[in-house]
């Protein structure tokens, strides 16, 4: 996949949207700056004649947009999510500026593979756990006195930022041996592995009565940094599945 076509592997993702207006305005800012890819995660009303005026020429992009219930489901092909926030949480991720972030996810999907921007609700914003969803965040520097910013506004930004980047050429590393390079893995598939990974700590009795969520925490943001494979996911479930079976005999549970 060329550069100039990587941007059809960036989806745009709204979640929890409270005003259909923003949904509309949303898919405009997009398809000013080329891209048409808008997914919505359980707005909190359905769209309606307002959403789409307020797309103003864009009712493609904002009719098009798949519905879905949750954010996991949202970007479970993707490879690198980024999660835009407005302020610093409890999820510790690595904060990219918008033209940063641009550049990253051009060049993730210039490889190609499946990229999603993910915006949260317009006055909180996304969750924690919707964060821990996320590889990287990225943070509008608006004025800290006055830091409140439109969805569609925020929308445009990192719209806009995409669009220069792709028409500056941003390069995607390529591997040493192209024909031989292992699949990333998919945002589903790590969400699995963590999900075994937990179940694993609690057989094993890793955390001894101590809560579980600060090393899960730690544990996803040192796997999320690597950028697994495929091949690298199915070798630790593998060794996941091993530990567990063996805790399974050291105390005669059944299997």
């Amino acid at each position: 996949m060329s550069i100039e076509t990587a941007p059809s592997r960036i989806r745009f993702v709204l979640v929890g949207t409270q005003h259909p207006g923003n949904m509309g305005a949303a898919a405009r800012a997009m398809k000013t700056m080329g891209l048409g890819r808008l997914v919505l995660v359980a707005p909190e009303k359905p769209l309606d004649d307002e959403a789409f005026r307020r797309s103003a020429g864009a009712e493609d992009v904002l009719g098009d947009a798949p519905v879905v219930a949750t954010l996991a489901e949202a970007v479970a092909d993707c490879t690198l999510v980024l999660g835009c926030t407005a302020r610093a949480r409890r999820v510790q991720l690595e904060e990219l500026l918008p033209a940063v972030a641009a550049e990253r996810a051009l060049a993730k999907a210039a490889e190609p593979a499946e990229v999603a921007i993910v915006f949260g609700r317009e006055r909180t914003g996304l969750t924690n756990e919707e964060l821990q969803l996320c590889h990287l965040a990225v943070h509008i520097p608006s004025n800290p006195d006055f830091s409140s910013l439109n969805l569609a506004a925020a929308v445009q930004v990192l719209a806009y930022e995409l669009r220069m980047a792709a028409l500056g050429g941003v390069a995607a590393a390529a591997p040493a041996d192209p024909e031989h390079r292992e699949q990333p893995a998919s945002h589903a598939q790590v969400e699995g592995l963590f999900g075994q990974l937990g179940q694993a700590l609690d057989d094993i009795d890793f955390h001894k009565g101590r809560a579980p969520e600060s090393a899960m925490r730690k544990l996803r943001r040192l796997f999320l940094r690597t950028g697994l494979s495929e091949q690298e996911v199915r070798l630790l479930r593998g060794i996941l599945s091993d530990a567990q079976r063996m805790a399974r005999l050291a105390t005669h549970k059944p299997e």
